[in-house]
């Protein structure tokens, strides 16, 4: 299994990063390897290294622009180099069994966004959760709710977002996970 980890390219406070390490070090001790986006910076680098001291499977996708600006981690054993920005999270779904969103800006939140809404068009049924560090995550749940309250957003796909705390709770929500029905089917013939 491989778990496609979207996070920031920045460390942020240090219970961020230190909670980057020790998810990253639960993934690989696990067997899980993890895809992320390829970066040596942030959390993204944090997240490769701790899973590579692990032993863990790491495997890194990077458009070619950010190679060129040198931010590429120097020590994966795989490491993808894509074109585009759409090529890479093409890819990093299609390596990926499941997504999760550490703390990061708007990066981050439109990887995962992305990822999670496709699961509602039913273009995969690859389960999708936020690692919830010191609450980093509870005001766009907040904010999450007031769609499902004011109409938007159908509960079922919100109750389908996973919110874990740590490596295992996120392997317990991908072992208990069923996805929700496609948001749109085409209509009966009969």
């Amino acid at each position: 299994m491989r778990i496609a980890v979207f996070t920031g390219s920045h460390a942020g406070p240090p219970a961020h990063a230190d909670a980057a390490a020790a998810f990253a070090t639960g993934l690989a001790r696990a067997g899980v390897g993890i895809v992320y986006g390829g970066g040596r910076v942030g959390l993204m680098g944090i997240v490769a290294d701790a899973a590579l001291a692990a032993g863990g499977e790491v495997v890194g996708v990077i458009p070619q622009h950010l190679v060129d600006d040198e931010l590429a981690h120097p020590g994966l054993p795989r490491l993808e180099v894509v074109a585009t920005m759409h090529e890479r999270k093409a890819l990093m779904a299609g390596l990926a069994d499941a997504f999760i969103a550490l703390p990061g800006a708007a990066g981050t939140l439109e990887e995962l966004f992305e990822a999670w809404t496709w699961g509602m068009l039913g273009l995969h049924a690859k389960p999708a959760a936020l690692l919830d560090v010191d609450g980093f995550w509870q005001p766009l749940l907040a904010q999450l709710r007031r769609m499902v309250d004011d109409g938007y957003l159908d509960a079922r796909r919100l109750d389908a977002l996973g919110v874990v705390h740590d490596a295992a709770g996120l392997l317990r929500f991908v072992e208990g996970y069923v996805h929700p029905p496609r948001k749109w089917t085409a209509p009966s013939s009969s």
